[in-house]
């Protein structure tokens, strides 16, 4: 009779290397930081990609407004430390979301 570890058992051993990620997330620089913020705010405002056959998205403009003054700030604490194409990343998206928040505040899109 073997006796076999606990390991084994469920099917890896100890000197088997974990098995790697085939989806490996991308590469985080500044742009998808603040990409990644953007579409958070999205996202609190229901503007986010709606899944399939979802009709009742909740909304939490308190959140969205959050973040939008999170990437503001972002903007403030980095000024003149961004490259050209960052900068202006940067102060369209907050454009962006402004806009869409100042609509979703008075009701609309």
């Amino acid at each position: 009779m073997t006796h076999r570890s606990e390991e084994s058992e469920r099917g890896f051993t100890a000197q088997e290397p974990p098995a790697k990620a085939t989806d490996a997330p991308p590469a985080i620089d500044f742009a998808t930081f603040v990409l990644s913020l953007a579409a958070s705010a999205l996202q609190h405002m229901g503007e986010a990609g709606i899944p399939s056959g979802e009709t009742d998205i909740e909304t939490n403009l308190p959140l969205a407004r959050q973040t939008i003054d999170t990437l503001a700030l972002l903007e403030e604490k980095t000024r003149g430390n961004l490259d050209e194409e960052e900068g202006e990343l940067l102060g369209s998206i907050l454009y962006e979301l402004r806009m869409r928040l100042v609509g979703a505040e008075r009701g609309g899109s």
